[in-house]
């Protein structure tokens, strides 16, 4: 028990409550604890859950990100800049079954001249489907795989969210050329909500149900957009979508970035700087308006009469009709010319003067580049791909701040090619194994037996490209030599596939041949140990 001494602080309990409002900063061991300041009084955030920070606060975030992404350039341009350099136009499938796994689990008969022979298989047959002319991947038959790849990524990007649902449709196979009756839909994470709005309970998040476990169990999905008036009744009734089937089908895919444990729906990447692109916006208008008044300029005449002389004309219309004719008799007899073009001229005494408004605003191109540094650090970009102005980087820079960006890129590439794409790849394969397509030796488990081990891939996106090509390829060149790095890792760098490298070398060296062709130095090596002369090969320089 607390001993009775009548003064805590000098016992070592610290101050009794009602006591701290009157005591100095002292008594906060952390600054970042202390309210007594101007600075912190007015900064008293509230400890929330995640699902309760983001979800009953997600319809307005994503509505604010929305329309910036549709009516804001720079915010446009941002989303443009990762999505081409995440997924570009589609991420290409590179089937990579553990075969180590499976040998250490299932015997020798999985190997590697096995692992070769599935990866072909299995990557021409996906091409085949997720490229199909017919677009059966997609319920909607409106997009390949690797739009909607892209398309998955444009919504977790701005909304936080990309859900795919997988459906069985067999009514599809032999129609038009259709091999599969596996088939995508990708849904307006706005149609992931709880029933009829309600509040998140325990086992019901933003429209993701759970278990006591938090593992996700089942989605409501509206039927039909929120808001849409043509589609009342079906945007009001809520459709019940199981993770996965008895037979272990997965039927949700969900990825959204997760911030914090216990999370169990996203926010976009403007989120942290929503408030800042809106002073943004405010601000280039407020700068527009300034700069219109500025570039406008009024004239007007200066007479010699003065305000008195002025009113006794207005009195008497004879003495202001004397005077407006001597004015026109002025300049019809005295007009001045200029290589052939009259030059306005005036009466005696008078004068054009002008008005115009100074411009005061010289800072704001600094003002507004170092705003769009805020999202480009947000966003994980460098600031030169925000605003495309690249006229004070140099070199070194430039590739200081594209390699930092890189990572960023890859990363989330990484994290969506992990939680989305290879599921999807995973469902589908599945229903091939069940066909029999693949190439298994005999006594092979079923899939849903190792599906790790036969899912397992990599997915190869867009090239990083090269800031001095020349430089750069040097590089990789002494890197390989020196046994610090491996074609395969270089070419993905480029989204070239390793081996689709090699045999089109190979195909090349082989036309040089049949033509008569000297072949170039990079193919010296191949020639010179065909025929024996591995001396005669180039020397690394």
């Amino acid at each position: 028990m607390a001993p009775s001494s009548p003064n805590r602080r000098a016992s070592g309990y610290g101050p009794v409550p009602g006591q701290l409002l009157s005591m100095g900063s002292s008594s906060f061991p952390y600054e970042s604890s202390n309210w007594q300041t101007q600075e912190m009084g007015d900064w008293l955030p509230v400890i929330r859950s995640p699902d309760a920070e983001i979800n009953q606060f997600r319809d307005r975030m994503v509505a604010r990100s929305r329309d910036l992404a549709r009516n804001d350039g720079w915010a446009s341009g941002g989303i443009m800049r990762i999505l081409d350099n995440t997924v570009g136009t589609h991420l290409r499938l590179a089937a990579k079954p553990d075969y180590r796994a499976l040998r250490i689990r299932f015997g020798k008969k999985f190997d590697a001249v096995w692992a070769d022979e599935y990866q072909r298989a299995a990557e021409a047959l996906w091409r085949g489907f997720s490229e199909h002319i017919g677009r059966f991947n997609d319920v909607n038959r409106q997009l390949t795989v690797g739009q909607m790849f892209r398309l998955g990524m444009r919504h977790k990007l701005i909304d936080g969210d990309a859900l795919a649902v997988s459906y069985w449709m067999p009514e599809r196979v032999g129609y038009g050329g259709s091999d599969y009756a596996t088939s995508f839909l990708l849904v307006d994470p706005d149609r992931l909500s709880n029933p009829f709005g309600m509040l998140d309970t325990k086992y019901m998040r933003g429209g993701v149900e759970i278990d006591d476990h938090g593992v996700s169990q089942a989605i409501h999905v509206r039927k039909a957009e929120p808001n849409d008036w043509y589609n009342a009744i079906e945007a009001n009734t809520w459709e019940r979508i199981e993770c996965e089937d008895e037979d272990g089908w997965r039927r949700v895919i969900l990825d959204f970035e997760r911030d914090r444990a216990g999370q169990h729906r996203g926010v976009g990447i403007f989120t942290p700087v929503l408030a800042r692109f809106r002073m943004l916006a405010r601000y280039y208008g407020v700068e527009l308006q300034a700069a219109t008044i500025a570039s406008a300029f009024g004239t007007y005449v200066v007479s010699p009469y003065d305000p008195a002389q002025v009113g006794d004309a207005l009195a008497s219309d004879d003495e202001l009709s004397r005077y407006q004719q001597l004015r026109s008799d002025f300049h019809k007899e005295r007009p001045a010319m200029l290589d052939g073009a009259r030059v306005p001229t005036l009466a005696p005494g008078e004068k054009i003067e002008s008005v115009s408004s100074a411009h005061p605003h010289t800072g704001f191109a600094d003002f507004a580049h170092e705003m769009l540094r805020t999202f480009a650090a947000a966003a994980g970009i460098s600031a030169e791909q925000v605003t495309q102005d690249w006229s004070k980087t140099n070199y070194s820079s430039a590739r200081a701040a594209l390699m930092e960006s890189w990572k960023t890129l890859v990363r989330r590439r990484t994290e969506f090619a992990a939680n989305f794409a290879s599921p999807m790849y995973a469902v589908w394969l599945q229903e091939a194994m069940d066909k029999g397509e693949l190439p298994l030796p005999s006594g092979a488990p079923d899939f849903v037996e190792a599906a790790t081990a036969y899912a397992r891939c990599g997915w190869l996106g867009p090239a990083r490209g090269w800031i001095d090509p020349v430089k750069e390829k040097a590089g990789a060149v002494m890197g390989m030599d020196a046994g610090l790095s491996t074609l395969m890792s270089e070419a993905a760098e480029q989204g070239n596939d390793w081996e689709e490298v090699l045999d089109q070398r190979a195909i090349e060296v082989k036309k040089f041949k049949a033509l008569g062709l000297q072949l170039p130095e990079w193919a010296g090596a191949v020639a010179a140990a065909e025929a024996g002369r591995p001396e005669e090969a180039p020397q690394a320089r």
